[in-house]
């Protein structure tokens, strides 16, 4: 059911929406929970049914569940400040996509114009349908790019997007004093500010 109904912080829709998208918001605060392996490929799941430009499906998930042999390394391929926060988190997750796509008609490799673009649908879905199972999903732009290539062994036709971290939302009083104030859904541009009908009006 549609709803322009106050939700988390005093968020309020403009127009009717699903609940959903509201709930849906990246919190740091993240209870210190393991994730079910079943939640963690139902997420997965969901960012394999995004839309794709010629169906090509670019996107790419590399993954560790909280204390697997694999936590350690993810975690130290983010920046110090992420690190911080996502340590408690219960997965975190890597996107890449794949950056070069074989020509249909000549058979030949060039590089792909939508990868980016499609793979953040993806990396919408799942945060989607992270909220709809409970849970929260932060993406991170602060990691090691070059060593996230090296340590997880990710070929050069691929580029590195972002770190996702997934958990259950954590009281904001968790966090050091200097993040508490920020632990809050953000607000979102007015539509008259987003959308023009006809050409573009700055």
């Amino acid at each position: 059911m549609m709803t322009s109904a106050k939700r988390k912080a005093g968020r309020i829709s403009s127009h009717p929406i699903e609940p959903l998208f509201i709930e849906r918001w990246s919190p740091r605060a993240f209870l210190p929970g393991a994730l079910p392996h079943s939640d963690l490929l139902t997420l997965l799941e969901a960012a394999r049914w995004a839309p794709s430009a010629y169906n090509i499906q670019p996107w790419r998930f590399l993954y560790s569940i909280r204390d697997d042999k694999h936590w350690a390394t993810y975690l130290s391929l983010l920046n110090p400040f992420n690190a911080s926060w996502a340590a408690n988190a219960a997965a975190l997750i890597f996107a890449i996509s794949e950056s070069t796509v074989v020509d249909q008609q000549s058979g030949e490799t060039r590089q792909s114009n939508y990868h980016h673009f499609d793979t953040g649908a993806a990396w919408a879905m799942l945060a989607l349908q992270a909220t709809a199972l409970g849970y929260q999903a932060h993406a991170m732009a602060g990691i090691d790019f070059e060593q996230t290539r090296k340590k997880l062994n990710i070929p050069n036709h691929f580029s590195v997007e972002v770190a996702i971290a997934v958990g259950r939302a954590a009281s904001a009083e968790t966090l050091p004093a200097e993040l508490r104030e920020r632990e809050r859904p953000s607000e979102r541009l007015p539509l008259s500010e987003i959308a023009f009908s006809g050409g573009f009006s700055p």
